[in-house]
């Protein structure tokens, strides 16, 4: 059983870690939009901010239902950053179990 949960955990720690840069990303993306550094008509840009946009909004959608409304500021990703630190911790910790 170790001999394959080993791999499949390390996979997913690795999702979650390009999951995280991505999150990232995509506030860097919102940024940019939002102080009129890139324009959103280049079609490059639109399709980094759109790819971003739809890979991240699932999981972020949700959180901002249970967040209250701070106007503005959007502290929805820092939520889903946290909990992806959680979960790849978490794995961490169950790879080191399990070589241990």
């Amino acid at each position: 059983m170790h001999v394959i949960l080993g791999p499949i955990l390390e996979i997913v720690d690795t999702i979650l870690g390009l999951y995280m840069w991505l999150i990232i990303l995509s506030v860097v993306m919102s940024w940019l939009y939002a102080f009129n550094v890139v324009n959103a008509s280049n079609r490059f840009v639109y399709a980094v901010g759109y790819f971003t946009h739809r890979l991240t909004e699932p999981a972020l959608a949700p959180i901002r239902r249970f967040l209250p409304n701070f106007g503005t500021i959007d502290i929805s990703p820092v939520v889903l950053l946290l909990a992806v630190f959680f979960l790849r911790r978490v794995i961490q910790n169950l790879l080191f179990e399990l070589g241990g």
